[in-house]
C-alpha cells in the first residue's frame, strides 16, 4: 500500500468517527422546552365548611338527620309539625335537607340557640313526592280562627270514619288502623286541633293530613282523595276534612295514626267503643 494510500485510509477513519460521535450526541441530546406553551396554574381547593349544629349531636330535642329521611317524617316521628321545624332550623327548602344534618326537634327555651342554617349546598335525601293539589274547602269563620290548643290530657275523640276496621294497630307492621270506605266517603277530625300539614310528600301515605291536638298528640290521615283543609287552620272535632281515596294505597280506605309524643299507639284505646 502506497503511503498515498496509507494517508487516505486514516483520513476515512476519522471522518466515520466524527460523524458517529455527532450521532449519539444528537440521539442523547436534552428535550426543548416550549417557552410558548401556556402555563395552567394549580387550582386551590376550598375544603367545605363544616355544617352548623354538630355540637348538638346526640343531645335530647335533637335529630341527626339519616340516609331517606324527609323533613315531614323526622317531624312526624317526633311529635311535631313540619313547620315548626323548619322554623326552628331557619330551613330555606324543606325538600332538600342533607345527611348528617343536626335538626332541631323541640321547641327552643328561653336563651336556647337556635340552629343556624347549613351553609353549604344541601344534598336531597330522598325524592320528594308533588303536593296534590286539591280545592280546599271554604272555611267559615269558626274553622278560619287559629284557636289555642286545649291543655295535654282533655281531648276527646271521635271515630275519623264510619266503615269497618280493615286492619289493626301493629308497632311493627301498621303504626295506626285502617279503616275502610267508598271513594268519596268523609274524614273526619278525631279532635280539635289545628292542621300542621297538608301534602303528599310522605312516601307511603298519599294525600296526607296531620292534625296537631295538644303538645302531646298528633293524628294522620292517609291515602285520601280530596284534602279539604289547609296548613294552620283550626278544626273541630268531628268536622269534615277530607274524602276517602287510594292515593298511594291498594284499596278505597283511610288509614289513621295517633301520635303520643311522636310514638305511634293503637288508635282503638282512645276512640269510643262502637
Amino acid at each position: 500500500m502506497t503511503i498515498f494510500n496509507r494517508y487516505l485510509c486514516w483520513t476515512l477513519l476519522v471522518a466515520l468517527l466524527a460523524l458517529s460521535g455527532c450521532a449519539s450526541r444528537s440521539l442523547n441530546r436534552a428535550p426543548v422546552e416550549d417557552r410558548n406553551a401556556p402555563v395552567v396554574a394549580a387550582t386551590e381547593v376550598t375544603p367545605p365548611k363544616p355544617m352548623s349544629g354538630l355540637e348538638n349531636a346526640g343531645r335530647v330535642g335533637f335529630y341527626t338527620v339519616k340516609p331517606g329521611d324527609t323533613l315531614t317524617r323526622i317531624a312526624l316521628d317526633s311529635g311535631q309539625s313540619p313547620s315548626d321545624v323548619v322554623r326552628w332550623n331557619h330551613i330555606e327548602n324543606p325538600n332538600r335537607i342533607e345527611v348528617g344534618q343536626v335538626l332541631r326537634v323541640i321547641p327552643p327555651a328561653d336563651g336556647d340557640v337556635v340552629v343556624k342554617p347549613v351553609t353549604k349546598p344541601s344534598i336531597t335525601t330522598t325524592a320528594a313526592a308533588p303536593v296534590a293539589s286539591a280545592p280546599a274547602a271554604a272555611e267559615t269563620p269558626a274553622s278560619a280562627a287559629v284557636r289555642p290548643l286545649p291543655p295535654d290530657g282533655t281531648i276527646t275523640w271521635v271515630w275519623p270514619a264510619n266503615g269497618s276496621v280493615l286492619a289493626g294497630f301493629d308497632e311493627v307492621k301498621n303504626k295506626g288502623v285502617d279503616i275502610g270506605g267508598a271513594a268519596g266517603d268523609p274524614v273526619l277530625a278525631a279532635a280539635d286541633g289545628r292542621v300542621v300539614y297538608v301534602g303528599a310528600g310522605l312516601r307511603g301515605y298519599g294525600n296526607l293530613i296531620i292534625l296537631k291536638h295538644d303538645n302531646v298528640y298528633l293524628t294522620a290521615y292517609a291515602h285520601n282523595r280530596t284534602l279539604l283543609v289547609k296548613e294552620d287552620q283550626s278544626v273541630l272535632k268531628g268536622q269534615k276534612i277530607a274524602e276517602m281515596g287510594n292515593s298511594d294505597a291498594d284499596r278505597v280506605k283511610l288509614h289513621f295514626e295517633v301520635r303520643r309524643q311522636g310514638k305511634p299507639v293503637d288508635p282503638v284505646k282512645y276512640l269510643p267503643a262502637r
